[in-house]
């Protein structure tokens, strides 16, 4: 009976140790924070046409069913302006966890400067064993598109294969480029969701207009990653896709589908060239669709949804009821924290991503 009741109080004592000993784990402080999210929006009528001379009063933006303000605007090739100014943007409820500090004015007009730059290209070029037949008459139709881009700020020229191949990063120098596309050679077989994700990742690290236009020759047999989770990470980070798929692409239904829905998904195109004077006209419709776009961006108001955000464009007034908008229709936000917080909300084996001042 002794040993029992001693065993019974060494077990109270231990557990009485372990509670007051242990401390409590903590709950991680999960904050997401969008400053602002950026849209490239197209106006055509049935017949795709583009139309042009709209302002800023002709677009009604919400996002979860909240009407947004529209922060900043730009037309076609023209400088985007800001609607709002710095310290109002600041202001904005919801803009930024930052907005208590008195340097947020200042930064949010350095972020609005940003804005009004032009547009960075990157081209994503399908080097695998599918580009054989043609590969020359692919090279010249890509510098040809390069050559006509006169009014982006910077353009990255990468290929693909089983790995992707950063030819040239993000340049204003038209020549490197032109150099990178002509050192392309075919081989290996197709990762074009990897490396097309790989390629998204470096356009979401750059503010302004960010497009990735990619010229692929047939179906994806390698990568491991989904297309769907491609096609979320180009809307969550505002990066639109225009995809360029040759005959052979064609013949393969599931590939056909996926280009469509994922291009359509991030407010681009996809086009499915049969020849190379197919493919000379398609980048020639991606360079108008460009030089046509409208650019809006706005600061979310408060929002409670953490998860995947609905985001609606229409244009206002009776007369512009029969126009169509094609944008991204939506985005996630992706939480940010530093320190164990960072550590806590990462899975095992992932990178940590840094935070974003748009999406």
């Amino acid at each position: 009976m002794l040993k029992k009741s001693l065993f019974s109080l060494w077990i109270l004592g231990m557990v009485f140790l372990s509670e007051s000993t242990i401390p409590a784990q903590e709950t991680p402080n999960l904050r997401v924070v969008v400053n602002m999210v950026q849209l490239n929006v197209a106006v055509t009528d049935k017949s795709g046409k583009y139309i042009t001379g709209l302002s800023p009063k002709d677009f009604a933006i919400t996002e979860d069913g909240i009407a947004e303000q529209i922060a900043t605007f730009g037309e076609g090739n023209e400088r985007v302006r800001s609607l709002v100014a710095p310290a109002e943007a600041a202001a904005t409820p919801g803009a930024s966890s930052e907005s208590a500090d008195p340097s947020a004015a200042t930064a949010s007009g350095e972020t609005l400067s940003k804005l009004l730059s032009g547009a960075n290209v990157f081209i994503l070029f399908d080097t695998s064993d599918y580009m054989y037949r043609g590969f020359v008459f692919a090279q010249d139709a890509i510098s040809d598109f390069v050559r006509s881009l006169e009014t982006a700020d910077k353009i990255a020229f990468y290929s693909y294969s089983r790995d992707l191949s950063r030819a040239s990063t993000l340049t204003a120098d038209r020549s490197q480029v032109l150099r990178a596309v002509r050192s392309t050679v075919a081989g290996d077989q197709a990762a074009l969701y990897n490396t097309l994700l790989l390629t998204l990742k470096d356009a979401a690290q750059y503010t302004g207009r960010r497009v990735v236009v990619v010229f692929s020759n047939g179906p994806d047999n390698s990568s491991v990653v989904p297309p769907e989770d491609v096609a979320e990470f180009a809307q969550s980070t505002g990066v639109s896709i225009y995809m360029i798929s040759t005959r052979e692409a064609k013949l393969e239904p599931v590939s056909t589908a996926v280009f469509e829905r994922m291009t359509a998904a991030t407010g681009g195109k996809a086009y499915f060239a049969k020849s190379w004077k197919d493919e000379t006209r398609a980048f020639s419709s991606i360079r108008e669709d460009l030089a046509h776009l409208y650019s809006l961006s706005y600061y979310p108001q408060p929002n409670p949804n953490s998860g995947w955000r609905s985001i609606k464009v229409k244009l206002v007034g009776e007369r512009l009821k029969k126009y169509e908008i094609r944008t991204r229709n939506g985005y996630r936000p992706q939480p940010t924290g530093s320190g164990a917080e960072a550590k806590t909300l990462t899975p095992p084996g992932k990178q940590v991503e840094p935070e974003r001042c748009c999406f």
